[in-house]
């Protein structure tokens, strides 16, 4: 059996550059890859298609991107009601078959990421193929890989050829994570530092006699979360949140109790 072939790809490390967007587009647009797939339309579709959220209030926020290219689930959510137009390859990769998909707009609803799009143009339903007709080429050398993966500059999308025993223990050692997994647990898209996008943090202050205090612990309740000290402006956070209800605790006092829905500031705390 051919080894899978997995994409990681690292919320810390995505700026949003969008250059694996536009090595989409350069690949595909004006490009016929058949029977692989017919060409992009040049506006719309967003094969590589990049979510962004803000997180926190000012000054304690971030802002952070999920490069969302189709999902390429072992379980084919897709495929229900298009079990002729959606296949499988033994490497893992999800495929539309070109001339089964015209016509098929009801694909682009069957996707419950929004990674298939419809092709006006074309009249036909497409989506990522993670560049199989790259990764089938015999001359591609060094480069054999998606174009997403090889045009991005900080290092936040990687393409990896592994069996599923070697990858699961990359799983494990690195933390990575499927994206919305109660719809597929599994497949060829894993997202390292997912919990930037998908949780939330509380982050605040503290001051003592009237200037930044460094160097206090602060504990949370509610969650399983390591201790913090507070950095040279008295800033502490936790991060990796569920909704719920916790308790800060700074230097054995409580400071702040409530519910949290969505990544807060508790602001600048005097102790």
């Amino acid at each position: 059996m051919a080894k899978q072939k997995y994409m990681v790809i690292d919320v810390a490390l995505c700026h949003d550059c969008n250059n694996c967007f536009i090595a989409c587009k350069d690949e595909f647009v004006m490009n016929s890859w058949l029977p692989y797939t017919d060409e992009q339309p040049r506006h719309g579709p967003r094969w590589m298609n990049i979510e962004r959220l803000e997180r926190g209030q000012y000054p304690r926020i971030d802002v952070n991107f999920l490069p969302k290219p189709c999902q390429h689930c072992a379980e084919m959510p897709c495929a229900k009601g298009f079990e002729d137009v959606v296949s499988k390859r033994d490497d893992g990769i999800v495929m539309l078959d070109a001339e089964k998909a015209k016509g098929k707009k009801g694909l682009v609803d069957a996707c419950p990421y929004g990674a298939i799009w419809y092709n006006d143009e074309k009249d036909v339903a497409q989506k990522c193929i993670m560049c199989a007709h790259i990764l089938d080429g015999k001359a591609c050398a060094s480069i054999c890989m998606p174009r997403c993966t090889h045009g991005c500059p900080t290092g936040a999308m990687a393409y990896v050829e592994m069996d599923a025993a070697e990858f699961a223990k990359k799983v494990a050692a690195e933390g990575l994570k499927r994206y919305k997994c109660d719809i597929s647990a599994d497949g060829l898209v894993w997202y390292k530092n997912l919990y930037r996008f998908t949780s939330s943090f509380i982050a605040g202050g503290l001051i003592k006699d009237g200037d930044c205090a460094e160097g206090v612990t602060v504990s949370l309740k509610g969650a399983d979360a390591p201790d913090q000290v507070t950095n040279y402006f008295g800033d502490f956070r936790f991060d990796g949140l569920e909704p719920g209800a916790y308790t800060v605790v700074a230097d054995g006092k409580e400071i702040w109790s409530g519910t949290l829905d969505k990544s807060l500031n508790i602001g600048n705390i005097a102790i």
